[in-house]
């Protein structure tokens, strides 16, 4: 390993958004190129509820692969106060479904049917402590009086804690964690929780909201926070740590979804996500800690082989389009119009 070229294990992305139908389509390509697998979220519409809509949904997305690509969607369910017990042992034989999805209803993109009370669902998370299903959780309150900078803090004091005091089996992911105080709560716990960090919230803080102006290519959910937690994350990720692992939250929108008077949540990273964390990883003068970040911990984690093959990259700068094509329109992607500082440059066999 030098300064400009980088060999490291195929990594995996923990935490990705593919879309459906002609969106789908559009944004796969950027996904495979990079990464060997992505845990694939289910918040379509209508939300993947059940096994037989998340093989359904694998299905279109092997399909949608440009031709040669090697790729593994790993599927999950979305939870709902509705989610019979018996689906969990389903997905648990199933071999294409990996974990279960909640959100708080109303948090973030088709989160509509997400759940409103947590005890609700107690009996479908005490089945999946038991047959050992991951939970993902989006960590937010969506409680109208409570700060959208503090929504965060508030899940983990209100939900998060006694979550783990309840169900101490239960294997958890706190998703795209964005705050010290979630960095401090995974760090401290056992191994059987973790937490996926992405690209964006390791490179911008709240800043980059309004620069210049509003900038809603950079709002996503949860919120950029103040540049204590950004360094904190960039401290966690690159530390060694095997709670903290790859999850990119690569959400596409078409352009006028985001450049609206209510615009939608979301920053699009699949287009040159291993890049940036490189990036990242490199501002913090741990390169070296990227292949185990991006490569080992999540796959651990969900107790899946670690890939075989490996990805280069090298310190040579492209200037990202201005935008990408997205379902008969366009994505405006992270740093369009800017410039990166890695590149990928090829893949090679273990």
């Amino acid at each position: 390993m030098t300064s400009t070229r980088l060999e490291i294990t195929r990594p995996d992305d923990w935490h990705l958004h593919l879309r459906d139908g002609d969106a789908l389509g559009s944004v796969i390509g950027h996904t495979a190129q990079r990464f060997a697998r992505a845990i694939v979220m289910p918040n379509l519409k209508p939300p993947v509820t059940t096994v037989a809509q998340a093989e359904d949904y694998r299905a279109r997305i092997m399909t949608a692969l440009p031709p040669g690509a090697r790729f593994q969607p790993l599927m999950t369910l979305y939870l709902t106060e509705d989610t019979p017990v018996e689906e969990i042992a389903r997905a648990k034989d199933s071999g294409s479904v990996f974990a279960v999805k909640y959100y708080p209803a109303g948090a973030t993109t088709n989160s509509q049917s997400g759940v409103r009370e947590l005890s609700r669902v107690y009996p479908v998370i005490e089945a999946m402590a038991r047959h050992q299903l991951p939970l993902l959780l989006h960590g937010e309150v969506t409680d109208a009086q409570i700060d959208i900078f503090d929504r965060e803090r508030v899940f983990i004091e209100r939900h998060l804690m006694p979550l783990r005091e309840r169900f101490p089996e239960l294997r958890m992911v706190l998703e795209h964690i964005t705050t010290r105080d979630a960095v401090d709560f995974v760090r401290a716990a056992p191994a059987n929780v973790g937490a996926t960090i992405t690209a964006h919230h390791l490179l911008l803080n709240r800043n980059a909201l309004f620069q210049g102006g509003i900038r809603p290519h950079n709002f996503c959910a949860p919120i950029l926070k103040r540049e204590t937690h950004r360094a904190a994350l960039l401290q966690a990720a690159t530390n060694g740590d095997a709670h903290f692992f790859l999850g990119t939250d690569s959400a596409p929108h078409i352009r006028a979804a985001k450049e609206s008077d209510c615009g939608c949540a979301g920053v699009y990273t699949a287009h040159a996500a291993i890049e940036l964390y490189a990036e990242a990883f490199e501002q913090a003068g741990k390169l070296d800690q990227l292949e185990a970040f991006a490569s080992f911990h999540g796959a651990d984690f969900y107790r899946l082989p670690r890939n075989q093959d490996r990805i280069v990259l090298e310190r040579t700068a492209w200037t990202v389009p201005e935008e990408y094509p997205l379902a008969g329109a366009t994505c405006k992607p992270m740093r369009a119009g800017e410039s990166i500082a890695w590149s990928v440059v090829g893949h090679t066999a273990h």
